[in-house]
């Protein structure tokens, strides 16, 4: 996992389907998914929160838990929504950030969200490795964790 795909809202853009779909270029498997390289690679230094952050909008924190009022609002309404769908929480991630560094980080979510089956990471947002489960993807493109 690269450092750069952490944002400062703590998202780890590497688990996101939009950036495995730009990664593996799967809209020529039939899919129409929007591409992203990730917050920080594209400039925005956080899709999920800098429109609401000036911190954030004008890049003068790297992650949230270095603003006094972490975790915001804003942050805690994301991060309910990221819990309950998504199988992740932001403000933990930066939390173990914060007291453990980036490095640490990287080395958990890497064992935490991989396939079982070939190594790559699985999607926070489906649940699926998108290389040994894209068919179930195919069959069903608003699929959720452990649907039927």
């Amino acid at each position: 996992m690269n450092e750069k795909l952490i944002a400062p809202c703590g998202m780890n853009c590497s688990l996101c389907i939009s950036y495995q779909f730009m990664k593996n270029d799967l809209n020529k498997q039939g899919f129409r998914k929007k591409y992203c390289p990730g917050c920080i690679p594209r400039g925005k230094n956080c899709t999920h929160m800098s429109d609401g952050c000036e911190l954030l909008g004008k890049g003068k924190v790297r992650f949230c838990y270095e603003c006094e009022a972490f975790p915001c609002k804003r942050l805690k309404s994301l991060d309910k929504r990221y819990r309950s769908k998504y199988h992740m929480s932001m403000i933990e991630n930066l939390t173990y950030i914060q007291e453990n560094g980036i490095e640490g980080f990287l080395k958990k979510e890497e064992e935490k969200w991989q396939c079982q089956e070939c190594g790559t990471v699985i999607c926070c947002h489906n649940g699926l490795c998108l290389n040994c489960n894209l068919e179930t993807l195919q069959r069903n493109k608003k699929y959720r964790w452990n649907e039927e």
